[in-house]
C-alpha cells in the first residue's frame, strides 16, 4: 500500500504541478510583454526562465516529499497521507503563484513609473537658469493654483 500511495501522489501532483506551470506561463506572458514595452522575444525568454525555475522547486519539493513517515497497510491511511501530501503540494502551488504575480505586479508597477513623463507630485521649486552659481538664487517657490 505505501507504493500505492507513492504512485497515486506522483500521479496526482506532477500533472497538477506541470498544469499551474502552463496556466502561469500563458497567463504570464501577457504582464512580461508589457513589462518590456512589446519585446516579445525577451518577455517569452524571460517568461520560459522563470517556468523552468518553477519546475525546478516544485517538482524538487514533490520529489523530496515522496517520502512518508509509516508504512501505509490500510485505504484509510492511504487517503490520511495523500490528503497531507497534496494539500502541502498544493498550499507551495498556491504560494509560489501568488509570489509570481507579486512579482509580474511589481515588475510592471515599475516598468509604469520609468515610462511615466509626469513627476508623480508636482514640483514645489524650480532650479535657476544657469545653474547653481553665479551668485543667484539657486531655487525659487513655485506658487500652485
Amino acid at each position: 500500500m505505501t507504493v500505492t500511495t507513492y504512485l497515486v501522489y506522483l500521479a496526482i501532483a506532477v500533472p497538477l504541478t506541470i498544469w499551474v506551470a502552463r496556466t502561469l506561463s500563458r497567463n504570464g506572458r501577457i504582464f512580461l510583454v508589457d513589462v518590456f514595452h512589446g519585446n516579445e522575444d525577451f518577455a517569452d525568454a524571460v517568461n520560459r526562465l522563470l517556468v523552468v525555475g518553477f519546475y525546478l522547486i516544485n517538482l524538487g519539493f514533490v520529489t523530496l516529499f515522496l517520502r512518508g513517515g509509516d508504512a501505509v497497510v490500510d485505504a484509510r491511511e492511504l487517503f490520511e497521507q495523500l490528503s497531507v501530501k497534496l494539500g502541502t503540494v498544493m498550499l507551495v502551488l498556491g504560494g509560489l503563484h501568488l509570489g509570481n504575480v507579486w512579482v509580474f505586479n511589481a515588475m510592471r508597477r515599475r516598468s509604469r513609473l520609468e515610462q511615466q513623463t509626469t513627476p508623480p507630485v508636482p514640483p514645489n521649486a524650480v532650479v535657476a537658469p544657469g545653474g547653481l552659481g553665479g551668485g543667484q538664487p539657486p531655487v525659487w517657490p513655485v506658487e500652485h493654483a
